[in-house]
């Protein structure tokens, strides 16, 4: 037994190593393939557009454009931009759209940074000395950074101008991805049922990280009972940049933008008062930044592998929920396709030029090899998206709100009175169990329930008839 026990720690030691060393070599592959990439975009923007594609490889430059003064906090905090008629919040940017450091730089920076570390400890009272008298003085000013993506692409809205307002060469022109150009309203898309007078309540759903409202329509909505059919307004919406939503492609796709968008297109539009929401993955933020915004509205929170990830002491934020949404590993492989989502903007932006841009010819590949529904409309909403939608969403709402959901989650725990339920897959590899659980712990009265045997989808697609069944009961328990 001893032996054996040895063994199998010397195995596992083993494959930990050669995963890390495999994972260095295939991200340093992919740290030069993203740089090539750079070059090559900026290079068919050009010829195609007439104008090069601001990009977030550019390193940070200090700005100050004519059209407007902007201001941004040091240490990679964005805070407040000021324009010259209206304001535009800098905190909902996340800075991990441009503090990317390459694989290799990371691990050196890390290096250097331990031993420089050392060294300042023996002169930390000396510094703090000095720091303290440069402040009396009046010597020391703060350094404002911000990058030239960031800049160009508020030029735009300062000057009433938009970059690419409809799409780009690289985006998909069909019908379905442009139907809402033909609208004179920019809403949202919203699938409603349910009666339109006699209803008594209302429910919002909202998809996670790039998919849309078939993720509810083809699996929940048939298998609620009649009553409920009979009882509930129900309203899928595609997010802003996903489905057959808007995709502006001027938009910072920030947190502001998708509540704006949501309460526009359902809230007010259907005159909801008071509702439930039922939210997956990214959409949880969503619902608790929609919760806190609206709290004598909601009466219940029922979210599902909510990615809340509780941030040490003294770290970046952003930076922190980025490292462990996507560390950089080749296994798992939703890991690995995490992680190329979130550090590489060109690779992206090249495999949605071969998937989004082409994506009625993989749906009906998809179509003559599944023959299955369900199979097929999730390969619908993975494709039916823009890049610069899903890479701005990934970050800035994602990686950017890691600061904030603390606040939310005291704000629902103190000052809402709602029901909240959270249920989370057992196998799921993008989101650990943790995440539901941390929040379990900052909201005490929340019922965290974990479902055997199923993962980030599984959790509603293999098992849709029992879902529907569990959140009628979060619904009637809230109603009483």
């Amino acid at each position: 037994m001893a032996v054996m026990g040895k063994t199998i720690m010397v195995l596992t030691l083993t494959g930990r190593v050669l995963h890390d060393a495999v994972s260095f070599i295939v991200f340093s592959f992919l740290d030069i393939l993203d740089l090539i990439l750079c070059f090559a975009f900026k290079a068919v923007d050009f010829v195609i557009e007439a104008e090069w594609k601001p990009c977030y490889c550019t390193s940070a430059k200090e700005a100050i454009t004519s059209s407007g003064k902007i201001l941004v906090s040091e240490q990679g905090e964005s805070k407040i931009v000021c324009l010259t008629s209206t304001k535009l919040g800098l905190e909902e940017i996340s800075d991990t759209l441009y503090t990317r450091p390459s694989l290799v730089s990371e691990i050196s920076k890390s290096t250097v940074n331990e031993l420089k570390r050392i060294k300042v400890e023996d002169k930390s009272s000396t510094v703090t000395v000095q720091s303290s008298q440069k402040i009396k003085k009046g010597t020391m000013r703060s350094t404002f950074t911000v990058n030239s993506t960031i800049v160009a692409m508020l030029q735009g809205k300062i000057g009433g101008q938009h970059l690419h307002p409809i799409s780009r060469w690289s985006d998909c022109d069909c019908k379905f991805c442009t139907s809402w150009t033909s609208s004179s309203k920019e809403t949202l898309f919203v699938r409603a049922e349910g009666p339109k007078d006699k209803a008594k309540e209302d429910v919002l759903f909202i998809h996670g990280f790039i998919s849309s409202s078939a993720f509810w329509t083809e699996t929940l909505f048939p298998n609620f009972s009649n009553a409920a059919q009979s009882t509930y307004r129900l309203f899928a919406i595609d997010l802003l940049g996903f489905g057959r939503s808007p995709k502006p492609a001027d938009s910072l796709y920030t947190l502001r933008e998708h509540l704006e968008m949501i309460e526009q297109s359902v809230l007010e539009q259907y005159k909801v008062k008071s509702f439930h929401i039922v939210a997956h993955s990214l959409g949880c933020i969503l619902a608790l930044a929609l919760a806190v915004k609206h709290p004598g509205s909601v009466k219940s929170l029922t979210l599902l592998a909510p990615p809340y990830y509780k941030v040490p002491k003294g770290a970046l934020a952003a930076q922190h929920v980025m490292r462990q949404v996507a560390p950089r590993r080749v296994w798992p492989l939703i890991t690995f396709g995490a992680s190329i989502a979130c550090w590489y903007e060109h690779i992206t932006r090249a495999i949605c030029l071969v998937i989004c841009k082409n994506h009625r010819l993989w749906e009906f590949l998809t179509k003559l090899v599944t023959r299955n529904r369900i199979k097929t409309f999730l390969i619908e909403g993975f494709f039916c998206h823009t890049h610069n939608a899903a890479w701005h969403t990934l970050h800035n709402i994602i990686c950017g709100t890691g600061s904030k959901l603390d606040g939310y989650l005291d704000s629902v725990r103190d000052h809402l009175k709602c029901d909240v339920n959270i249920f989370h897959g057992k196998n799921d590899e993008l989101i650990p169990v943790e995440c539901s659980y941390n929040v379990q712990q900052k909201i005490p009265r929340a019922r965290v329930k974990v479902i055997d045997n199923e993962d980030h989808i599984t959790i509603v697609v293999r098992r849709q008839k029992a879902f529907a069944r569990e959140l009628e009961e979060i619904w009637n328990r809230s109603s009483g």
